[in-house]
């Protein structure tokens, strides 16, 4: 509005509420081996039962780097992982040579030999393999009902049987009641796990003696081989066998195929609305059902287990259901499964994964040329966690780089988990991770010494000199954290102790500081700094062994009679004395520097005046203030105007604030002075004399 030239009322705004927003603190991440999971994926995980569900429970080869994030977890509710990538891993698969798909990116691109996996070319390995690498994949079955064998059945309306095979085989040899092994022809199509029933059926059929001899009674198939099947009692009964004798010897006898999940749905499958919608007919046929297993106990302990089922999913890409969700079988399995992946079409299925259009022919309805539609078992799956598969230092820092870009991932604490062996390739990667963090300017890193410094040494002589020779080696930074070592815990997944790196508790001591505090408190001490799950540590330092670690920037942890086990320190890496040594101190800087920056972005691409200028100091002010409100720092003054603000600078396009910040500091040192003087001496007169 332009200003007034004749009496009159103007009305005029201006903005003073942005804010500077504070951002979360007590994010960790770290990079772990397992036996099940995304492989170099970042992946948020919220507490250790969703760890277990993601990735695996430990075992004796991986539970260093998975008690990692499992105790970190146990301080915070935020936890980025990436599992390694490793060369020896596999995901299951139907048949073949097992390959690498570490994650949903690779199967989408394929490996550069066999895929894309999501065109179907990866055929050597069958029509699935399992969701992850890992030896559990080896437990996954994979069964299914296509349509055109789904018949409703004339004596049960609730279940369906996917074909009557007795024009094409079914018993011929007399059979005794009782029998459990029948003569079969060798033509059909039956999977372990099927229901049968014997005699003509159907509600076009006239059920014959058979039939009504055996009326109601059904078996499950344990076996088929050539020309034997062998079958048991469904539902299991105190009996065994056939309930009635069967003469097949001169007449050969139906046997009807029932889908051994038949009453896992509430029908069969058949033709889709989306398919009569498109192609105009209503014998499409495109639908199926699908179930995956957890065959031999090896997931979830109870073999059999059914882990997922997809009913009514449709062989033609681009299907949706009648509420718009993608009903292909292939993405739906893609975008939702937990457990396996399509990998292509089985041999004999024509038109399967064509996308009609309206008005095409019936001609181009799906066919299979399968009878007994899907019962695969997968196999051939390694892990990484499994075996004696670890990573290479190479396999681990290309994990941790998946933490490299600011921007992309989002953490504060970063968990190096163990170092397991000494010598350059621990302390290369510790440099690598510290330079990391270094460059992001925005976390620290958290490091506990090799676990051969510690762990099984004879003495804490030893142990002291393992663990600052091996802090003296590593560079000086205000970003890095270390500690003296390792933890034995209790392994409740498997029954033993373990001995595992402190470096997750101490990030998770800072976590928990956020929650109880803010990022500037100190994380050590009685208060703050109490170290969860220790049963006993490899190395508790003495007062004397104290003082060492702490000159070579090592913060101890200690086990104190009645008062548990504590970090007993808050120093970073950092090797000169400076505000910067103190971990309370780097955290404050990091809060403050990443909420003033974020919010410092409202600012590009406006005007470089006085109006923007106060406008954001109008935002930092106030902010500082609660800060310093909350103990965080004790005097701050924020300069942005024509002193830093030069006409090159503003010429430059660039814009200058300069924030002066003195920080609160942590006491680590307490002296107590007690004084005896004479019954007749006044205070006054020795106050300040000793």
């Amino acid at each position: 509005m332009a200003d007034l030239v004749s009496p009159g009322v103007q009305v005029k705004e201006k903005d003073l509420t942005a804010s500077v927003r504070s951002e979360p603190t007590s994010i960790g991440a770290t990079a772990i081996i397992s036996n099940w999971g995304p492989m170099n994926e970042v992946v948020t995980v919220s507490d250790e039962t969703e760890l277990v569900s993601i990735f695996g429970k430990p075992n004796g080869t991986n539970y260093l780097y998975w008690f990692s994030a499992a105790n970190f977890l146990a301080y915070s509710n935020t936890l980025r992982v990436v599992q390694m990538e490793t060369t020896g891993a596999k995901n299951a698969v139907e048949t073949g040579t097992a390959i690498l798909i570490p994650n949903t990116t690779s199967w989408l691109t394929g490996d550069g030999t066999n895929g894309p996996y999501s065109g179907g070319e990866a055929t050597s390995i069958g029509s699935f393999c399992a969701r992850y690498p890992g030896t559990k994949g080896n437990s996954i079955r994979i069964s299914s009902c296509f349509t055109g064998q789904a018949v409703p059945s004339a004596y049960e309306a609730s279940a369906y049987y996917t074909q009557d095979v007795g024009g094409a085989g079914g018993i011929t040899a007399a059979m005794a009641a009782g029998s459990t092994a029948l003569t079969v022809t060798a033509s059909m199509d039956i999977a372990v796990g099927d229901i049968v029933s014997f005699g003509t059926e159907g509600p076009y059929s006239t059920p014959d003696a058979v039939a009504l001899a055996e009326k109601g009674q059904k078996y499950k198939v344990t076996a088929y081989a050539t020309t034997t099947l062998t079958v048991e009692r469904y539902p299991a009964v105190n009996a065994v066998g056939l309930k009635s004798a069967i003469d097949g010897s001169s007449t050969v006898v139906a046997i009807n195929r029932y889908w051994q999940y038949w009453d896992q749905f509430d029908g069969p499958p058949g033709t889709s609305t989306w398919m009569k919608n498109i192609q105009g007919v209503t014998n499409g046929k495109d639908e199926m059902h699908i179930i995956v297993i957890d065959n031999d106990g090896g997931i979830t302990g109870a073999p059999g287990t059914i882990l997922e089922k997809w009913a009514n999913l449709s062989k033609m890409a681009g299907a949706v259901t009648d509420s718009g969700d993608n009903n292909y079988y292939v993405d739906a399995l893609y975008l939702g499964s937990n457990w396996i992946y399509w990998v292509d079409h089985p041999a004999g299925a024509t038109n399967w994964g064509t996308e009609p259009t309206i008005g095409n022919a019936p001609s181009t309805v799906p066919t299979d040329g399968l009878k007994t539609g899907w019962s695969i078992n997968l196999g051939s799956g390694a892990s990484a966690g499994v075996g004696g598969v670890t990573p290479t230092e190479g396999e681990r820092a290309l994990a941790f780089d998946r933490f490299a870009d600011a921007d992309g991932v989002d953490f504060n604490l970063l968990i190096s988990g163990p170092a397991t062996v000494s010598g350059a390739t621990g302390t290369a990667h510790a440099i690598d991770l510290i330079d990391l963090v270094e460059k992001r300017k925005d976390s620290v890193v958290f490091l506990s010494p090799y676990t051969n410094a510690v762990v099984n040494v004879a003495n804490s002589y030893l142990q002291m000199n393992n663990v600052t020779a091996w802090a003296d080696s590593l560079p000086s930074s205000s970003y890095a954290v270390f500690d003296s070592g390792y933890k034995k815990m209790y392994d409740k997944y498997n029954d033993v102790y373990r001995w595992v790196p402190l470096n997750a508790d101490i990030a998770g001591a800072c976590a928990r500081t956020d929650a109880v505090e803010d990022p500037w408190w100190s994380p050590g001490g009685l208060n703050r700094g109490q170290i969860r799950g220790a049963i006993e540590l490899a190395l508790n330092p003495t007062q004397t062994e104290r003082d060492a670690l702490y000159r070579s920037r090592v913060n101890p942890i200690v086990t104190f009679p009645g008062e548990g086990t504590v970090l007993w320190g808050d120093k970073t890496a950092l090797a000169q004395t400076s505000a910067f040594d103190r971990i309370n101190v780097r955290r404050l800087f990091i809060t403050i520097e990443e909420a003033i920056a974020k919010a410092s972005r409202t600012v590009l691409f406006e005007f470089n005046d006085t109006f923007t200028r106060e406008n954001f100091l109008g935002m930092v002010n106030p902010y500082l203030r609660d800060v310093m409100a909350r103990r965080g720092i004790t005097d701050f003054l924020a300069v942005c105007d024509e002193t830093n603000n030069t006409g090159q600078v503003i010429d430059n396009n660039e814009f200058r604030a300069d924030i002066y910040v003195k920080p609160a500091r942590s006491i680590n040192f307490i002296t107590l002075t007690f004084i005896a003087t004479r019954t007749d001496v006044a205070f006054s007169e020795v106050v300040g004399r000793a």
